[in-house]
């Protein structure tokens, strides 16, 4: 099998006219609006022909026939992990693409197949939209595989994005080239545990307050006052909860929070705990994990750990009995590190590993 990704330039003609007398079938054009497509994330559909999406880790996916799939999406707009049917996973770069159509693979048995697409990076400032599918000509998309019944929702910053995991040294700056939402804990973890997962992370995001900001925070840019529209930085649309209704949520923030040694511990004791209530109001039903690390040592770390267990021994206290922490430890580059002192892509796997026993143990998975 033939598989092209991080494609540049491509000219991809349409199959039209006549030949010899005999009409030529045209390829089967799926627009982005098909039924027959599943979504997994916080998607803008307004235009059912462009859904618009700025969260990493959204999955489009769909099963179709024959030996050939495309994809279409906007130029300019970052990059995806694609994987057709069982194959090794790749990557796509519409980050420096002029036009709107790749080749994903060609030169498949003629058959039934599944493609599978991840959005990557935090692409609020691109504005990603999917256009849909181009199949071989008289062939069809067919039902999409079943997705996993276990779901998880992840809230995070720039660590459960993927920031610069991709790069070699720590002293490298951020590039969207080298932040891979695929390869981060979070995607691992859902990967491993068999489940279907929603993102809400943005690099840099606190719960009271973001990277470097003031003492006293800037609640109005934190998550909370965030989490409730459907894109990052967008206020048109609120999410609808009962679009996805998780198991599971994993919060990770706290990290920036306490950056720069200029910090509230009461505040970030009280954001804790109204963010937890608040995420529990939307849902009633799922187990919820306060996370720490693993980028915090000493008495950041220490802060952080004692306003989550005060926070959820506070929500305890109220009768929500299903709010637990979890601690990653403090990475100490023996596995080397990403962009900015990042997470690399080992320390992303070791932070997996370490969560993944965890979770089913909490779970029952």
């Amino acid at each position: 099998m033939k598989m092209t990704g991080w494609i540049m330039g491509a000219c991809l003609a349409a199959m039209l006219g006549c030949s010899g007398g005999k009409q030529v079938l045209t390829e089967t054009d799926v627009p982005a609006s098909d039924a027959r497509i599943q979504y997994v994330g916080r998607v803008i559909f307004t235009n059912p022909e462009a859904p618009l999406f700025t969260y990493p880790g959204v999955q489009i996916v769909a099963g179709f026939e024959g030996t050939s799939v495309r994809m279409k999406a906007k130029p300019k707009s970052g990059f995806y992990v694609a994987q057709i049917d069982e194959q090794e996973p790749f990557k796509v770069d519409y980050l420096n693409r002029e036009d709107t159509i790749t080749m994903l693979a060609d030169s498949l048995p003629d058959g039934k197949h599944t493609v599978k697409l991840m959005y990557i990076v935090e692409g609020y400032e691109m504005r990603p939209e999917f256009y849909g599918f181009i199949l071989d000509p008289g062939k069809d998309l067919t039902e999409a595989p079943a997705l996993p019944t276990r779901k998880i929702e992840f809230i995070g910053n720039s660590i459960t994005c993927g920031y610069g995991v991709e790069a070699t040294v720590g002293t490298a700056p951020f590039s969207y080239d080298t932040e891979n939402h695929y390869l981060s804990f979070a995607a691992l973890t859902a990967r491993t545990l068999k489940a279907q997962h929603v993102v809400v992370a943005r690099s840099g995001i606190g719960i009271f307050r973001n990277y470097n900001g003031p003492y006293e925070g800037k609640p109005e840019t934190a998550m909370p006052a965030l989490y409730d529209y459907t894109n990052f930085n967008d206020t048109t649309q609120m999410w609808d909860y009962s679009r996805y209704t998780p198991d599971l949520v994993c919060i990770n923030l706290g990290t920036n929070d306490t950056s720069a040694g200029r910090y509230s511990k009461t505040k970030l004791r009280e954001a804790y705990v109204k963010f937890l209530q608040h995420v529990r109001s939307r849902y009633p039903q799922a187990k919820i994990v306060l996370m720490s690390g693993c980028m915090l040592t000493g008495e950041r770390m220490q802060d952080v750990e004692n306003a989550q267990n005060d926070a959820v021994a506070e929500v305890n206290a109220r009768g929500d009995r299903e709010v637990y922490r979890f601690t990653f430890p403090a990475q100490d580059g023996s596995l080397g590190y990403g962009a900015n002192y990042h997470p690399s892509i080992q320390q992303q796997e070791k932070m997996a590993n370490e969560l993944v026993p965890f979770l089913q143990q909490l779970m029952g998975w």
